[in-house]
């Protein structure tokens, strides 16, 4: 038996093989993957030593595979590192241990530690220390005799001018006031040079000392991202057809470095195992265990697709040679007629569906408006005035002409525009009515995924009323009194401060389904011609 394969024992008869790979950027995991999420599950609840860690989130994953006989088992894998170990009897290795004393890794990792204690060594030395405070000495005494020098100067000033009112006053005093006035300048502009002498000498000392601290962080910083190819080579991953490719060379095909902790995630780690040891992928599913990180929405045990930035190039590759199911998301929807709310010599108002992108994609074409484009030759200039995410549906407003586009942007960008949606959320909400204030901004590492940061967000507030509780789910209306991306999906989904119940069927922040139950069920707007208000609406689907 192969070490980290665990045979599933079921009934052949009573669970179909799935007919493809799963897709790991949308799915619904096959009740295999289920089956095996479940022994997992059951194994890190025996492990108490692990309890707090895994309390604090972490990803897991399984891949179901069959070995060379056909017997049918999973993997089981984890992200990052648990317990400060990469290597657990339960769980399959990394591709490469970054955690090895012995390793590239730790030993490039040693060297540019040194170099770190070395320059907080210097930047915290009794030299370092003394010379700031001997400049500030040095420009506090230059200040201090130079303001004294002008106080004196001054009062010879004063001096002076009385003494030039007296009758009396000769030639030969007159040009002795004026020498003591010309030598008195001259002293100030000497003084400061002597000054600016002093000070000059501790510049140099002080730029001597900062340039060797420079050159030394420079010396790390080329270290690292030596470091860092060196050991994105070792990270070899290899594919269904048997090609092995290093990280580096992975990512370069689509013009792109490997971001920090590409390769550490659960998916690479569990297809590399399996294709390393002969065994046949079927599916897969990777879940989260424990709260929620901060900013991001990561429901205890709800299923996640891959993340983007840093394993979608890694998957692509690695899944080459492996029947996979297609990805939903860029699947061009059946042709037919769009559903037309309004229409007008200036706008028309459509009824999007679930899974259609507003404008193309970069892997699909297909969208709102490339049809309503094909139904519309005549709309020219900017047509599309907002967006609705491509799983949410309801109305859009395509402008026919530049000054109507216009006109109807600068409505959003003064708030006066009013949507209105219908959403049914997995959990109850407690309170009837209220108000989410939760600033957001895109996730970086995982994009299109958003998160919440009260520091760098943008501000993001919406307007809840709940419309009905049944069956453990809440019908709720959405008024959206900004407009950031994935701004109700977030604050519907967000632990504690949102309303801890995501939108059914939302495979980012909460549970794959047949759709996402968001619905955009009313807009209000003053027609940019004729001046009038116009509410339109579109009841929800569901």
């Amino acid at each position: 038996m192969i070490a980290k394969f665990h045979p599933l024992e079921i009934d052949a008869a009573a669970v179909e093989l799935p007919r493809q790979f799963t897709c790991p950027f949308c799915y619904e995991p096959h009740p295999l993957a289920l089956m095996a999420v479940e022994r997992v599950q059951r194994y890190v609840a025996t492990r108490a030593d692990w309890a707090d860690e895994l309390g604090q989130g972490k990803m897991l994953g399984v891949l179901v595979a069959r070995d060379s006989d056909g017997r049918l088992g999973f993997l089981a894998a984890f992200s990052g590192n648990l317990a400060g170990s990469v290597n657990h009897d339960y769980f399959v290795p990394p591709i490469y241990d970054l955690l090895d004393p012995r390793g590239e890794f730790k030993r490039g990792e040693a060297q540019i530690t040194a170099i770190n204690e070395e320059v907080e060594r210097l930047e915290s030395s009794r030299q370092w220390i003394a010379l700031q405070q001997s400049m500030t000495d040095a420009m506090q005494k230059k200040a201090d005799e130079t303001d004294a020098f002008k106080a004196l100067m001054a009062r010879h000033k004063q001096e002076r001018d009385e003494r030039r009112k007296a009758p009396d006053l000769t030639a030969e005093e007159q040009e002795r006031l004026l020498n003591q006035s010309r030598h008195e300048k001259a002293e100030l502009r000497r003084m400061r040079q002597r000054h600016d002498v002093e000070i000059q000498k501790i510049i140099d000392e002080i730029g001597h000392f900062d340039q060797h601290i420079q050159d030394l962080k420079h010396k790390r910083k080329v270290m690292s991202e030596v470091l860092q190819e060196r050991i994105f080579r070792l990270f070899v991953v290899s594919n269904a057809r048997g090609e092995r490719l290093d990280l580096v060379e992975v990512f370069k095909r689509q013009g792109l470095f490997p971001p920090g902790g590409a390769g550490e995630c659960c998916a690479p780690r569990l297809l590399n195992y399996a294709y390393s040891n002969g065994l046949h992928p079927v599916c897969m599913a990777e879940f989260w265990w424990g709260a929620s990180p901060v900013g991001e929405v990561r429901h205890h045990g709800h299923f996640y697709p891959a993340c983007r930035s840093k394993c979608k190039p890694i998957l692509e590759f690695m899944l080459q040679g492996l029947d996979v199911e297609e990805n939903r998301l860029a699947i061009p929807m059946a042709d037919g007629e769009l559903e037309v709310i309004h229409d007008d010599q200036w706008l028309t108002v459509l009824n999007k569906p679930s899974g259609m992108l507003t404008v193309p994609g970069k892997l699909l074409e297909d969208s709102l408006l490339t049809r309503y484009q094909a139904e519309h030759p005549e709309a020219a200039g900017p047509i599309v005035v907002h967006r609705l995410d491509q799983e949410t549906s309801g109305l859009v407003v395509m402008a026919k002409d530049k000054a109507t586009h216009k006109a109807l942007q600068q409505q959003f960008e003064n708030h006066s525009i009013k949507k209105k949606y219908v959403a049914l959320l997995d959990g109850l909400v407690e309170q009837d009515e209220g108000v989410i204030d939760l600033p957001i901004r895109p996730d970086v590492d995982d994009r299109p995924r958003q998160r919440v940061d009260h520091e760098h967000g943008r501000p993001a507030v919406t307007r809840y009323r709940v419309l009905e509780r049944r069956d453990g789910k809440t019908r709720v209306e959405f008024e959206p009194l900004t407009g950031r991306t994935h701004q109700l999906r977030v604050h519907a989904s967000h632990h504690p401060q949102g309303l801890d119940c995501p939108i059914e069927g939302d495979r980012l922040y909460g549970t794959a389904s047949t759709r996402l139950m968001l619905h955009a069920r009313s807009i209000t707007f003053i027609h940019p011609a004729t001046g009038l208000p116009m509410t339109l609406e579109s009841p929800a689907p569901f």
